[in-house]
């Protein structure tokens, strides 16, 4: 397999995995267009200070946005200490394999 057959089968796979998705993630939008009022006032639900009003499908994938995006930032931050070492082992000699005997 040369690397133009190896970029044109990763190409196909990810038309093959995004088109679906993308069919999916329209078919949730539409069936999930009703307006709701998000409020931000836990103390007064008839007139509440700070309210919103949007379709359900825009809350939810806001908040799945905000979901990978916390989580990323997390992991990153978690990854720390190996990106703080990264240098001094590209500095160091890679092992040294001992002959067959």
């Amino acid at each position: 397999m040369t690397d133009r057959d190896a970029i044109v089968m990763r190409k196909a796979i990810a038309i093959a995995i995004l088109v679906p998705l993308a069919i999916l993630i329209v078919m949730f939008a539409v069936a999930n267009r009703e307006v709701i009022t998000v409020s931000f006032d836990p103390f007064d639900s008839v007139t509440p200070a700070l309210a919103f009003k949007m379709p359900l499908f825009m809350l939810i994938f806001a908040l799945v946005t905000v979901g990978v995006v916390v989580g990323g930032i997390a992991a990153w931050l978690k990854q720390h200490k190996w990106r703080r070492n990264v240098p001094a082992l590209e500095a160091s000699p890679p092992f040294a394999v001992p002959p067959a005997a």
